[in-house]
């Protein structure tokens, strides 16, 4: 998988996939990541990439010139599957929408900033429109690097158990059941006497009862979307 993202400050992004798992999946080559400063792309020499929006109003709005020769230079190198604009009014981002996306070969990102894009530009290339809340932020830099990090963990050679990410939150609607480690007993606190029985078949029936009663005491909404699918 190879994802470009369009960012005004980039090196605000570049932190995250210098550490931990997605670094290991950089170094492994199971996927690609290019961070692209808007900047290079600007109408003048003072880096011109923002502008008063028409009809008055507070805020500045990243121009369409910009961010059209920087997707045009990208269009020319090659297909991309999607074309990514982190905003807070979309769609939040979820473990489906995630998984699909786990599966293209090549992705856009562009983060959004000051008082967004204009809409031309959401008109002409975004083909997919993501939030990760209900609330604001300075930038999409942040936001995509939580989009990124869903997805490239669930590329095949990422994990180090394939099948790890099968059993997060949300992969079947559920959240995740209460997990344990050693010691078995710590401060009067004991492990379930399930967990240790070597009973797995017992064991999975007690995480997915787990599961069922901690998503209907913390998300219940997540069982009626359950049923809204069915």
């Amino acid at each position: 998988m190879r994802i470009d993202i369009i960012t005004v400050s980039p090196e605000l992004i570049k932190s995250p996939f210098e550490h931990s798992i997605i670094k290991r999946s950089i170094d492994k080559k199971l996927v690609e990541v290019h961070f692209h400063d808007l900047r290079e792309f600007a109408l003048n020499k003072y880096g011109k990439i923002d502008d008063y929006q028409f009809g008055g109003g507070a805020g500045m709005v990243l121009m369409i010139e910009p961010i059209d020769k920087c997707m045009s230079k990208l269009f020319s190198q090659r297909k991309y599957d999607e074309v990514i604009y982190m905003t807070p009014d979309a769609k939040t981002l979820n473990q489906q929408t995630a998984n699909k996306l786990s599966s293209a070969k090549n992705i856009i990102i562009l983060t959004g900033h000051y008082k967004g894009v204009d809409q031309r530009v959401r008109d002409k290339f975004i083909t997919k429109e993501v939030s990760i809340g209900d609330y604001v932020l300075s930038g999409g830099e942040l936001a995509a690097a939580v989009l990124c990090d869903a997805i490239i963990r669930l590329i095949p050679g990422v994990l180090g158990d394939e099948t790890s990410a099968l059993t997060d939150s949300f992969q079947d609607n559920l959240l995740a059941p209460p997990v344990y480690t050693r010691p078995a007993k710590y401060d009067n606190m004991k492990v379930p006497d399930i967990l240790l029985s070597g009973n797995f078949p017992k064991i999975d029936q007690w995480r997915h009862d787990e599961a069922v009663k901690r998503t209907k005491s913390i998300r219940p909404d997540l069982l009626s979307n359950d049923e809204d699918e069915d």
